[in-house]
This record gives structure tokens, sequence and C-alpha cells, in this order.
């Protein structure tokens, strides 16, 4: 060997990077607490913050011991950062899963905790209010109506999992009842009982706690039996979601095929054949799977997804069927970019997706249908209580509105819009005029209008797209506009204007015989004779005839009458002022 021909080996420093891995010790750390090691780094190695090892790593292994007939339990996991989800947060999301929870016998709940029936969950989110970042589970057991008490259960797993992480948890939950199947939300504290983060390894996350929670309801209930494994699998086979089987083929799956195994000669393997074959045929039925070969079928690149989707579909029509209390109404499930002028009132609401924060609202609507609307996750739903009337759009109609009215690049309104009761021109009165005021001002502070000066904006060409991108960032695409928070029944007696008043003016005379179109018609039948019997409007002979500025004579009198309750309260004297008077 010559002397060019040798050469020495030199490491790279550990920290170095590349473009396709994690640093070096980074790596290792991770693969010794996934083996339960435990490490803590120094301070100096951390840029002055100490990190503690994860919790529940040396737990891992139980999943090894899991019995193949155990209960099944799904646990969904979700780890909240709270620096950018904003504090209010845990407030919100506690508040909708206290609403939205029941008990078995159909009762409102409260949360509850380790030791406590009912928690101040107010106390709970305060004590969070400086955590850096918070674990939300949904467990799920397949078998949970026969566990009969998901509290005790509950308590029983976060006993369990205090032991495997080796410290305290700071935790509450809620029990769900109210659908088919029953389910806990728990919302865990990122602190250990000594103040550090608490750090859980992703491995018990993903398998342990899962494992725990089917240890503790195999204990409550026993394995399950040849007989009840057996018609689970055969209910999956015609079931339109994704289903353990599919999970299974999927599984088995090469470069997309499955192959069947074609004469077993176990009696246990026929069967599970069998039944794989009868969901096979069955996912053939709905395009899925293809035949490729006597005992060989393609699967769908798609198949997974599909499935999932149809199961989500599934899951909102029983919600549909539940809201609308057994009514015959066509539905209709609505996107971002298919709810168009949609008029109705809220008959249900709740979280579409229990752990991502997701809404949706049910409406029956003017058109004779129920309307499934999902909503962002920025929506607050306490802002569309029952019976609320609203519009719902693509877009916005103020857009539009104003684009009409926009002349060589400018949109004015008139000085008087907001002193006068008569109407500025035939598309717009004074409510318009407030509305098109502050949609403009938000178009301005994001910077897609100009104000010139008081009551003239600058409008750009392309308007109408600037705001519904603008919409589109801010609420999904969506916009749901109140029209009214008071109910039609409150709405027939009313001293004031009133949505009912605006639908007699514009001449809109709804016919049917269900649903909220119908009561639209009986209650505008009861408001004209409510009106006519306070001098609002006149009856001749089989004809009522409508008062000219009803809307402002009604405004007028609400004013008026709020005025003198205000008088009488702080015995203070009412004086009147005309438009234009100075006060």
């Amino acid at each position: 060997m010559t002397h060019e021909d040798e050469f020495r080996i030199r490491l790279g420093h550990p920290r170095a990077k590349d473009a396709h891995s994690k640093r070096f010790i980074s790596r290792v750390i991770q693969a010794t607490t996934q083996a339960g090691v435990k490490i803590k780094r120094s301070s100096s190695s951390t840029n002055g913050r100490a990190t503690q090892h994860s919790r529940g790593a040396s737990a891992i292994r139980v999943r090894a011991k899991l019995h193949p007939y155990a209960r099944r339990v799904t646990i969904k996991t979700r780890l909240v950062n709270l620096k950018k989800a904003g504090f209010r947060n845990t407030e919100k999301y506690l508040r909708y899963i206290e609403r939205d929870g029941v008990t078995r016998e159909g009762e409102s709940t409260m949360a509850y905790a380790s030791s406590e029936d009912q928690v101040d969950t107010h106390t709970f989110e305060a004590r969070g209010h400086e955590d850096r970042h918070q674990f939300r589970f949904i467990v799920s057991a397949e078998d949970a109506i026969e566990l009969a008490d998901l509290k005790a259960f509950t308590r029983e797993l976060m006993q369990q999992m205090e032991k495997d992480c080796g410290t305290r948890l700071d935790w509450v939950a809620v029990d769900h009842w109210d659908t088919d199947n029953p389910h806990t939300h728990i919302i865990l504290r990122g602190k250990d009982e000594q103040g550090h983060d608490l750090i859980i390894a992703r491995d018990y996350i993903a398998h342990g706690m899962r494992t725990r929670a089917s240890e503790i309801a195999t204990n409550w209930l026993g394995l399950r039996t040849e007989r009840e494994i057996r018609s689970s699998m055969i209910r999956e086979v015609d079931q339109e979601r994704l289903t353990s089987l599919d999970r299974q083929l999927l599984r088995d799956a090469e470069q997309g095929s499955v192959e069947l195994e074609a004469l077993p000669l176990n009696a246990e393997a026929r069967w599970q054949r069998s039944v794989k074959l009868g969901r096979l045929q069955k996912l053939g039925q709905m395009g899925l799977a293809e035949k490729t070969d006597i005992n060989q079928w393609r699967l769908h690149p798609q198949m997974k997804s599909t499935l999932q989707a149809m199961g989500e579909r599934g899951d909102i029509i029983r919600t549909l069927q539940r809201a609308m209390s057994g009514k015959q109404q066509p539905i209709s499930i609505e996107t971002s970019t298919t709810a168009e002028n949609i008029i109705g009132k809220v008959i249900g609401k709740g979280l579409l997706d229990e752990l991502h924060e997701r809404h949706y609202l049910i409406i029956d609507a003017l058109n004779d249908k129920a309307h499934y609307l999902p909503l962002p996750s920025s929506s607050d739903l306490q802002e569309f209580p029952h019976g609320v009337i609203v519009r719902v759009a693509s877009h916005s109609r103020a857009d539009q509105m104003i684009a009409r009215q926009t002349q060589q690049g400018l949109y004015r309104i008139p000085s008087n819009s907001f002193t006068s009761h008569e109407k500025i021109n035939p598309h717009m009165d004074e409510g318009y005029a407030l509305h098109h005021v502050r949609r403009l001002e938000a178009l301005r502070r994001a910077g897609i209008v100009e104000r010139i000066e008081e009551g003239v904006w600058r409008i750009p060409p392309n308007f109408i797209e600037q705001g519904r991108a603008y919409d589109t960032r801010k609420r999904g695409g969506v916009s749901v506009q109140v029209l009214s928070y008071w109910p039609l029944e409150k709405q027939i007696t009313a001293i004031g204007a009133t949505w009912l008043d605006q639908q007699l003016v514009t001449g809109v005379a709804p016919e049917s015989q269900s649903g909220f179109r119908d009561e639209v018609r009986k209650a505008l039948r009861q408001r004209l004779a409510f009106l006519v019997d306070k001098g609002f409007s006149e009856r001749v002979e089989s004809r009522v005839i409508i008062k000219g500025n009803l809307l402002a004579t009604l405004r007028d009198r609400e004013l008026q009458a709020t005025a003198n309750k205000i008088a009488e309260e702080t015995h203070l004297n009412y004086h009147p002022t005309h438009d234009g008077q100075r006060v």
C-alpha cells in the first residue's frame, strides 16, 4: 500500500445538520426515550432551559401483553399550543363540550375530575393560564353502552395513566351520551405535580394509553367472545364507512392488490376469508374495488379517504334527522362554496370536529330545506342561539351592492343617510347604509379600500374578488349574517321594526305547508292583525293597507317607548330632538 492510498476518517460535528435528517443528538435522545431510558439535558445544552424526560416511556411495552380478544377502545389525541391558540381557547372549548354533554338520562351535565363530580371549569382554566401546552383526548369504547358508568371508567384510566407517567395529573372530563357512540372528552393540563412541563412519550400516547383503556374495559366486561367478534365483523360488511375490515384489507394489500387464499384448511381462516370476500364485493358495488382474478382484487387508490368521507356524511345526515324531529323535509349539506343566499332560522348547532373545534349550524330555510352548514373554528356558536334568523352566503351581498353603486372608483353615502327615514335610493335604506359602512371599515383595515373623507371610499376594480378572499381568510369563505335575534313568536307583538315587517314591506308572502316557510306565513298573518289593531295599518274590506314609512314609524315608536322607560327608572326628563338639532 502506498502512502497515497492511506486515508483517515474524520467524524463530523455531532450538531451538524443535513437536508434530510434531524440533529444527531436529537435523534439519539429520541431513540433512547422511546426505549424507556430517562435522559435529562443540562441547562447549558438547551440554551439555559432544562427539559424533562418523556413520561410513560417505560410503560410502552404493555401493548405487547394485550389479548387479541380484548375490548376495543379508540382514543383521539390533540396537543394544543396555548401560546398560539390563545388562553381563552380552553374556556371556549370547555364551554362547548359542557353545553353539548348530556347524561345517559338526557339531562345536561357538568365537567368532573378525579374526586369531584362537578368542577368549576373557570378555576381549572385559571390554573392552566400560564401553561405552555395542553392535551385533549376523546376516549370512545366500542362497548361504551355496556360500560354504563363512563365517569368511573375515565377515573380508573386516568389513575392508571398517573402510575405510568409517575406524576399526579390535573384534568377535567365531560361525558357525551347523545350520540350513537357514547364517549368522553378529557382535558389534561401540560404541567406535572412539580410544576414542570408535562412531556408524555409519543409512543405512549399513540399506543400505551389506548392499551390501558382496553385493559380496563376488558376487566369490566370480560374478553370478547367469538360470537361477539363475528357479529361485529358481519355488521361491518355492508357499512358505508371506513371499518376495521377495510383497514385489514389495506394492510394486506401489495401494490394496491389483495389476494385471498383459495382454499384455507382452517375453519377460522375460511370464515375470515368469507367475511373479507363479502366486504370486497360491497366495495366493488361502491366502485372502490375491482375483481382482477378469481381470488384477486384491486383496491381504489382513494378508497380510504372516500369511505371516511362517506362515514362523515352519514353522521351529518343522522344529525340533521335528529334536529328536524321527524319532519319530512329535503336536506342539503353545504360547503363554503355552495352556501348561497340561504335565509332561515337556526334549529341546531354543535361541534363538527370535537377535537379541533370546528362547528356547524342546522338551518330550517325558506326554500323548504334543512341545511347543514360547517363553520370555521374561528366562529363562536354563542352568536347563533336557537331560533335566531340568519342569512348565509358564500360571499357578501353588501359587496355587490357597493360595487353597483360605485361611480368612477368612488363609493359615496349621502350625508343625510343616518338621519333621514326616507330611502337613499331604490336599493338602500338606513339599515343598509350602516351595514355598508361597517363592511367598508373592515375592508379598510384589511387594506382593500381607502377612505378619502367621511362617507367616501375609494373602491379597487377587483373589489368583489378581494372581498371574497378576505372572507375566506376571516371566516372560511362563509358569511353568516344575523337578521333577527328575536324568534318569530316574539316579533308578532313587538313594538318596533322587525324582520317580519321587512317581509311585509317587500311583499314577501311565502306559501308552504311545512317547515320554517309555513311558520313565517302564519306569523305574517298574525303580525298584520296586530299592526291593524295598533293603528299602524288599516283594513279595507278584505285587504290590509300598510301605511307609508312603516319601518321608520315603528323604529320611532320603539325608541320613544325605550326612552320613556329609562326616564321612569332614572327619574330624568326625556326631551326628544329633531334631525339636525344641536344637543
